[in-house]
């Protein structure tokens, strides 16, 4: 997600070409860095080190998020949980798969080029023989974690996603009324962040929000921006729903938000949830900077599980790998 400074740029300087907002937007986003001082707490590691389960980070799809990078604090919270993490940058396939326990794809594009050039639909970062070989890989004991933002990415990721029964919506996932929420991203995006949370049924009951104990109970998670999507299959289990008020602003082009911009309502929808698929289990989020642990712009501004009011984060990722891993709810 790009800052609310940065997005304020743009409103400030009004509609850029196609070509001059590419190049910017490029580098702006190579401003988001990772923090490599962020070391929560592991008290109690699910698995001794380097014996747990083979968890692969899909790198071969031009991914937002690697290992060396953005995720390099999501790799880091997994190895000290105790899991083999390691990036996966070959085709997905019955042969590359078999190296994996737990596959975690965050943010795959189809392509490097930047986002104000893809065309809609945003073309899908997998091919159709890549996503026939994971959705039976998972079928047949594997664990998948999916992440997708909001557009391009969520386009990019629809129809992995939809090979399990839902819809990824490729827009941004904001609050408010329509009108209010073009100004606030035209002019930075939300003011408040996303919080879920059990009180008001955002952050419903889980074995994810639950832990393994008392100790390790989320109460709290913060997101940023994102997508919303839907899961209407058998099995679902709801982690993350917006709140009534949120819409989904979907322009043409990322970013570019105008007044005619298609707004849809989508309270009540899901930013995360879980659903056992015959012998494997898949977890789909809409929204990545959450688990990862990041500082943006000149000032250095934490986003992430860094994050202020994102505390709980750090647990609530292990709770995902847990999950997945059968380390609750086996």
């Amino acid at each position: 997600m790009l800052s609310p400074s940065i997005l304020r740029r743009f409103a400030a300087f009004g509609l850029w070409t196609a070509l001059v907002l590419a190049v910017s937007v490029s580098a702006l986003r190579a401003q988001q860095v990772p923090d490599r001082n962020f070391r929560p707490p592991v008290p109690r590691p699910a698995f001794a080190t380097d014996a747990g389960p083979r968890l692969c980070l899909d790198e071969g799809h031009y991914n937002f998020h690697t290992l060396d990078n953005r995720f390099w604090a999501f790799g880091e919270l997994a190895r000290r949980d105790g899991y083999r993490v390691s990036p996966l940058k070959a085709v997905l396939s019955a042969e590359s798969l078999t190296a994996c326990d737990l596959l975690v794809s965050s943010n795959a594009q189809p392509n490097d080029k930047p986002w104000p050039t893809y065309p809609l639909p945003t073309p899908s970062a997998f091919t159709a023989a890549e996503i026939a070989a994971v959705k039976l890989w998972v079928e047949q004991g594997g664990r998948l974690l999916l992440i997708a933002d909001h557009m391009p990415l969520a386009g990019a990721a629809a129809d992995l996603a939809a090979a399990f029964g839902a819809s990824f919506t490729n827009g941004f996932a904001y609050p408010g009324t329509a009108a209010a929420n073009v100004e606030a991203a035209r002019g930075g995006g939300s003011s408040q962040p996303t919080l879920f949370v059990p009180k008001d049924g955002t952050l419903p009951a889980h074995t994810i929000v639950n832990g393994r104990d008392a100790t390790e109970r989320v109460t709290q998670v913060r997101s940023f921006t994102g997508q919303a999507f839907r899961w209407d299959a058998p099995g679902v289990q709801p982690v993350m729903i917006l709140p009534p008020d949120y819409v989904s602003l979907e322009p043409k082009i990322a970013w570019q938000f105008e007044k005619d911009t298609p707004v849809r309502k989508v309270g009540g929808w899901l930013q995360g949830a879980t659903r056992r698929v015959s012998a494997g289990r898949v977890a789909l989020f809409g929204e990545a900077a959450m688990f990862s642990a990041q500082v943006a712009g000149a000032d250095k501004r934490p986003m992430g599980m860094n994050a202020p009011l994102a505390e709980q984060n750090a647990q609530f990722t292990l709770n995902v790998l847990h999950w997945l891993s059968g380390s609750i709810e086996p």
